[in-house]
């Protein structure tokens, strides 16, 4: 009998709020911009990236691309995302 093996998929395991909140709290910690714009983009697949797209005002194909491994987002962008998805972008001062 062959293993069946699929790809993992962060989104699938995005439930709830806290979920989402410590994920993207791990990605910023890298500094790594495409690696932030992919855990974005997995947030927004969890919650619907239609009705992310809607509740953005940007295309949904737009919004694959733009959060996508490759993805290069605006600041714009990444605004109009975070807002869909009822979060803020915040600065703090780094532990010494």
């Amino acid at each position: 009998m062959a293993l069946k093996l699929t790809p993992f998929d962060p989104a699938a395991h995005l439930e709830n709020e806290e979920d989402i909140l410590y994920y993207l709290e791990a990605a910023m910690e890298g500094n790594d911009p495409k690696h932030i714009a992919s855990a974005l983009g997995d947030v927004a697949r969890s919650k619907g990236m239609t009705e992310i797209a809607k509740k953005s005002g940007l295309g949904r194909q737009a919004l694959y691309n733009a959060l996508s491994e490759n993805g290069n987002p605006t600041l714009e962008t990444l605004l109009a995302v975070l807002n869909a998805l009822g979060l803020e972008l915040s600065v703090q001062k780094r532990a010494a």
